[in-house]
């Protein structure tokens, strides 16, 4: 096929440039695995003056991009606006309806409104493609909507957030308090000014609710994942965990029982003789369980302009080749409504640290609020400092509901020994 594939740009900022020279860049290339030329027929931003460095000569500008979605001479419209409402919504759906492809990055976009613009895009007859909305440059998408399709996927879980996972890396390897690493992350570009979305776990869980809906083949429900984000992790955990011979990750993980979807992002223990621990940085990782194929692991760049733009162009091969899958891995009508596990039925192992005044019967005390709600201490470490200052008693638990830990740990804030609020973080059992 000759004809070029034509390519409508919603979005200039860091990806969108990084596309378009990405596009130009590798031309000839993407010639020969397209089978035709993929060609940027219009685009749009709010800033038309502004040097961008490229060239947009031959390329149609639009102040409208919603007008751009609908009167552009474009094959496929590609939205990198971002932002769950508003223009990039419309954007989208006006594209849709006009019988336009759509490749997005937005995953606050999917996850919100995902379902709606799926359903549009099949009335249409037309593909929704997000490589780029999740996981940066790893293609998870297209590993579990076609690599694993033959699987039942059993579990899946990963790291989804650079800049959490880079904040962690450099508490722990440069021995640096997490407010002073934030604002170096800030600095160089990993976090936002305002750096919520990140670090308090929502893009994680955003992302994780299009991964859970594609691996399960159920409706997406961003509002059921059960989110914490990092703010509390302290470098005494941090060091504590090192000597238990664990890792602090921020995890998503989703799998499917016969109960309903449990769908949690929050940090936790890693054992470190599993690979997932020794993913450092601004580096993603995700792992699929099939019922056949076992566990597979995909590791690389979550964000930034280069690898985002890579899982763009990615999409648009594909749709210069007509290669079609449902969007969430089956067609809309199928997708099952399955009700979600609320976090206290939560059952696993769990590390707890207290800061208490170290004087006679606290252990005693902390024991029997333990015991009097079924959970069973495995190991303890204790260490006193000073007569005068809070000390850290820390402690590993067996298996327990959720409910019982918060029980306990409510009912241990109120003794007059605990000096600070106690610290919780569920140690995670990989498979």
């Amino acid at each position: 096929m000759s004809n070029p594939l034509r390519i409508a740009i919603a979005g200039l900022g860091n990806v969108g440039s990084g596309t378009v020279k990405l596009l130009t860049q590798n031309s000839d290339l993407l010639r020969k695995r397209s089978g035709r030329p993929l060609k940027i027929t219009s685009i749009s931003a709010r800033d038309k003056n502004k040097d961008r460095g490229f060239s947009t000569d031959g390329m149609i500008w639009f102040n409208d991009p919603v007008a751009m979605a609908k009167e552009a001479d474009a094959d496929v419209l590609v939205e990198l606006i971002g932002g769950e409402e508003g223009i990039a919504k419309e954007v989208c759906e006006q594209a849709l309806k006009s019988g336009k492809h759509v490749v997005t990055a937005n995953k606050a976009l999917l996850a919100v409104n995902g379902e709606s613009l799926v359903s549009l895009a099949e009335n249409n007859k037309v593909v929704l493609n997000y490589e780029a909305a999740v996981a940066g440059g790893i293609p998870i998408v297209k590993a579990i909507r076609e690599g694993l399709a033959g699987n039942s996927i059993k579990r899946i879980y990963g790291i989804l957030n650079g800049t959490c996972n880079y904040i962690l890396t450099e508490m722990r390897t440069q021995r640096r308090a997490f407010d002073e690493v934030l604002l170096e992350a800030q600095k160089l570009g990993y976090a936002e000014a305002e750096p919520s979305m990140d670090v308090d776990g929502i893009d994680a869980a955003q992302k994780l609710s299009l991964l859970s809906s594609l691996a399960f083949g159920t409706k997406i429900n961003f509002s059921a994942v059960y989110t914490e984000g990092i703010r509390r992790i302290s470098l005494l955990d941090i060091d504590y965990a090192e000597e238990l011979g664990f890792r602090i990750k921020l995890l998503g993980s989703a799998q499917r029982t016969a109960e309903g979807i449990e769908q949690r992002v929050y940090p936790c223990m890693v054992d470190q003789s599993f690979p997932i621990a020794h993913v450092e940085g601004a580096y993603n990782a995700v792992v699929g369980i099939g019922d056949f194929v076992g566990n597979t692991m995909f590791q690389g760049l979550g964000a930034g302009a280069g690898p985002t733009a890579s899982a763009v162009v990615a999409d648009l091969i594909d749709i210069s080749h007509d290669r079609r899958a449902p969007t969430l891995g089956v067609s809309y009508n199928l997708l099952e409504n399955i009700p979600d596990i609320e976090i206290g039925k939560h059952v696993g192992p769990y590390y707890v640290r207290l800061m208490v005044a170290d004087r006679p019967g606290v252990i005693a005390d902390i024991t029997a609020a333990f015991r009097d709600e079924k959970v069973s201490i495995e190991s303890m470490i204790q260490r006193s400092r000073s007569t005068t200052e809070a000390v850290p008693v820390i402690l590993n638990t067996h298996d327990c509901k959720e409910y019982e830990m918060q029980r306990a740990l409510s009912n241990i804030s109120t003794l007059d020994s605990v000096i600070e609020e106690p610290t919780m973080i569920r140690i995670e059992t990989l498979s």
